[in-house]
């Protein structure tokens, strides 16, 4: 029951970013993977954002995952969803998979590794590379020769995720390691909204190596 690729094109700059309207100076700068991770909103106010969010990325024809609300990204026809080991024991898997959406499992150590293969998900998001900027630490930071050593416990694509910067992504992206390298502070403004020069400057920096 392997969940379908997320085609040929590696996933690239992956920005989690946590409103709609974020996403549409992403995909204009030719961002073509985002992921909507919504924390502070439920009921109507949620799936309104949940709605808008699949039809913007239709729109530009982007590769976009919901965070947890598998359900709803069911329901609304998502491209795909993304869940935490804690989220994907309790996720209808069978129900994901009906509905032809692609799987993106997080990991942190081989054992989660292990754990994540057995569902033969999309992509395996593995971190965090280094100290997270946006997050409260849970996991050690892995680095580079944790990122490579990693990925090569798996035949999935790779999404590297954690503390990644304008200053230390071009490190990630020879590595070679990874599909996609995912992120949320990078492509923020001072006033926490889309940065185009920024995005544009991460997408430059990893045109070399083919991401």
């Amino acid at each position: 029951m392997r969940f379908p690729k997320c085609d040929e094109t590696p996933l690239g700059i992956y920005p989690i970013v946590d409103r709609a309207n974020k996403l549409k100076p992403l995909y204009e700068c030719g961002i073509t993977t985002t992921q909507l991770r919504i924390k502070d909103l439920q009921g109507k106010e949620l799936e309104d954002e949940i709605i808008e969010a699949i039809k913007l990325s239709r729109e530009y024809n982007a590769r976009f995952f919901l965070n947890d609300y598998w359900a709803l990204a069911i329901k609304h026809k998502a491209y795909g969803v993304h869940l935490g080991q804690e989220d994907i024991q309790e996720a209808d898997i069978n129900a994901i998979y009906s509905a032809g959406l692609r799987l993106g499992i997080s990991t942190h150590n081989p054992s989660e590794i292990d754990i994540a293969m057995k569902f033969e998900p999309s992509y395996l998001a593995i971190g965090p590379v280094y100290l997270p900027i946006s997050k409260k630490l849970t996991y050690p930071p892995i680095g580079i020769d944790g990122l490579i050593d990693y990925s090569k416990l798996s035949n999935y694509p790779i999404v590297a995720i954690g503390g990644i910067t304008q200053e230390n992504i071009s490190k990630v992206a020879s590595a070679n390691a990874a599909s996609g390298i995912a992120m949320i502070s990078a492509v923020l403004d001072a006033n926490g909204n889309i940065s185009k020069s920024k995005t544009k400057q991460l997408i430059e920096a990893v045109k070399p190596y083919g991401l």
